[in-house]
């Protein structure tokens, strides 16, 4: 049985899972496991083919009611401790921007991963309950590009929480 909304599966992910980088783990659909559970042989695993992970420039928007800035920086310091490879985070009382780099297989997977960082960390770092309003995933290539011919926002610099 497939999990997730009813309907067709979005384009190009019929096929995928995700998977920790570099782990090595069992990439094999709840499907596909059934099967072996059933006594049906196992499928051959894919001979030599190791996807290469990527480091992609993550940038999370998020926005909402105001809250007090002590909480919201408070939260976004324990986000940073929470998933150590934050980079910085800029603040108000109602929106925040989080930049960091995030290592997947491709654009697909750097995005799920950024997708589900805020509401996985919304309890235990006592995040506001604010909303996704913006992502943005480059490769790494593309990050230094845009840095070396003076368009998009600055290395970040300097690492850590500050206000807008």
């Amino acid at each position: 049985m497939r999990r997730g909304r009813p309907g067709a599966p979005p384009r190009g992910t019929a096929e995928r899972t995700l998977t920790s980088v570099g782990t090595g783990g069992d990439t094999r659909r709840p499907d596909d496991l059934g099967a072996e559970r059933d006594g049906a042989a196992r499928p051959a695993p894919e001979s030599g083919r190791q996807e290469a992970s990527r480091l992609w420039h993550i940038t999370l928007s998020v926005s909402g009611a105001e809250a007090p800035l002590k909480e919201v920086r408070r939260a976004l310091e324990q986000l940073a401790h929470d998933h150590p490879f934050l980079l910085t985070s800029r603040y108000a009382n109602d929106h925040a921007e989080i930049r960091y780099w995030e290592e997947a297989r491709d654009l697909h997977d750097a995005a799920a991963v950024a997708l589900r960082l805020w509401g996985e960390h919304r309890s235990t770092a006592k995040l506001p309950p604010w909303e996704i309003v913006g992502l943005e995933v480059i490769d790494r290539e593309t990050y230094h590009q845009r840095i070396a011919e003076g368009y998009g926002p600055p290395p970040a610099s300097p690492v850590g929480v500050h206000p807008f």
